[in-house]
């Protein structure tokens, strides 16, 4: 009897361990958030944030978790250095006096083992708004280079210029913006 009272707290135990929420630090190096949007109807512009931080914590068996991340929005490089400043102006992100865009999660959803969905707020230029991120691919695995548990991931959301108090020119520069985050985090 003591033999299945031992095996019944081991199993507990191991359980517990499996379960706990593991928390991964976002690598600023492969997390470059990515936003496009119509120009005028002749194309679609795609520019890039350079610097993000933030973090992931993810409890697998629990299915929960959560993801704040930070992107410095003076990092914005559109490819042309006049064109970032005239982003960064008042008309748009308005870094002087907004100098980080924030998305910190409400909800992870999950489709079996794997992310799906994420709920949270979204807060560009002071306004804060709901958005749900879609997760078009997860993995955690071994990173093979720096020998420690890391976790991946492509997310996209569509919000609108106007409801962050960025519409300067719309309808002819598209009010709708899609921003994709491809993430890549670090386990602590």
């Amino acid at each position: 009897m003591k033999y299945f009272a031992l095996l019944a707290v081991a199993a507990t135990i191991s359980t517990t361990a499996f379960a706990a929420p593991e928390t991964y630090v976002i690598d600023g190096t492969h997390t470059l958030p990515r936003f496009s949007y119509s120009h005028f109807g002749y194309s679609t512009q795609m520019s890039r944030f350079d610097k993000t931080s933030g973090k992931i914590t993810i409890d697998r068996a629990a299915k929960t978790g959560s993801l704040d991340v930070t992107i410095e929005t003076t990092s914005v490089d559109t490819g042309y250095p006049l064109f970032n400043e005239h982003i960064q102006g008042e008309d748009f992100l308005s870094t002087a006096k907004f100098p980080t865009a924030n998305f910190a999660s409400s909800k992870i959803n999950f489709d079996g083992d794997k992310i799906s969905t994420i709920d949270g707020t979204l807060t560009l230029k002071g306004v804060s708004h709901p958005v749900t991120l879609t997760v078009t691919s997860f993995m955690c695995m071994p990173h093979p280079m720096v020998k420690k548990d890391a976790c991946g991931a492509n997310a996209t959301a569509v919000v609108k210029r106007t409801d962050f108090n960025m519409g300067k020119y719309a309808p002819y520069v598209g009010d709708e913006v899609t921003i994709t985050i491809p993430v890549e985090a670090v386990k602590e």
